[in-house]
Order: structure tokens, then C-alpha cells, then sequence
């Protein structure tokens, strides 16, 4: 996403000199999820088991918060075949819920990373004081 060639000028920090607090890919949150939510976060729940996406064969790399959307529309088609095109409605709610998914993981990426560069600001100004 561009992230290790960011530039914050109100702060003057540059993310490619500092890629401390550049999270990784597969990183694991370093800072509490419910930090900044008083009322609390609604948790997200896989609503295809396991044995559901298994039977379907669907792929470990599909097998996310849209499993659902994708076996009914892998049904959809299987019922529907040769006019799969009557499954554009089912198509377009998986394709709708994997972008939600995208944006929901981004924007968990910027709140770790924004979190990292406060704490990293914190410290900076904390050891320009002492």
C-alpha cells in the first residue's frame, strides 16, 4: 500500500527511514483492540464452519469472513449451470463482502501503524525532555 515511502510532514516522519514502526504482513496487533472504543467492537465470527468449506473444496486462501457468500454462490452456479449468469446477484454479494473485508483489514493496519508512530513520538519527545 505504499506505506514504506510515506511522508507525515505535521510530524516530519518518514516511514522508509523508519521502518520500526512499519507493521509487517504477518504481524501479529501489538496494541489492544478495544484501545479508543469505550462501548466495545463487534466481533467478527466465520459463519461457513470448516467442514462446510472442506466438503466444498474451497481453497485455505478463501476460506475467510466471505466463505459464506462464496459456497451459495459455488451453489448458485452448480444449480444454475450453463446460465451461470444467473448468479450475478450472489457474485456481486461475495465480491461486495470481500471488499468490505479489505477495508476492514486496512484500516485495522493504519490504526497499528498510527499507534506505533504515537508511541514512537512519545518516546522521541519523552527522551528530548530528560
Amino acid at each position: 500500500m505504499g506505506a514504506a515511502f510515506g511522508y507525515f510532514p505535521e510530524s516530519g516522519f518518514n516511514l522508509y527511514f523508519h521502518p520500526e514502526v512499519t507493521p509487517g504482513p504477518n504481524e501479529k496487533p501489538t496494541f489492544d483492540p478495544l484501545l479508543g472504543f469505550e462501548n466495545g467492537r463487534k466481533e467478527r465470527v466465520m459463519l461457513a464452519t470448516e467442514e462446510e468449506m472442506r466438503s466444498a473444496k474451497i481453497p485455505p486462501e478463501h476460506r475467510d469472513y466471505c466463505a459464506h457468500h462464496l459456497l451459495k454462490y459455488l451453489s448458485c452456479r452448480k444449480d444454475n449451470w450453463p446460465w451461470a449468469v444467473n448468479c450475478e446477484h450472489e457474485k456481486h454479494v461475495y465480491s461486495h463482502c470481500k471488499y468490505e473485508d479489505y477495508v476492514i483489514r486496512m484500516k485495522e493496519y493504519e490504526r497499528e501503524r498510527r499507534l506505533r508512530v504515537r508511541e514512537f513520538n512519545k518516546k522521541q519527545h519523552e527522551i528530548a525532555a530528560a
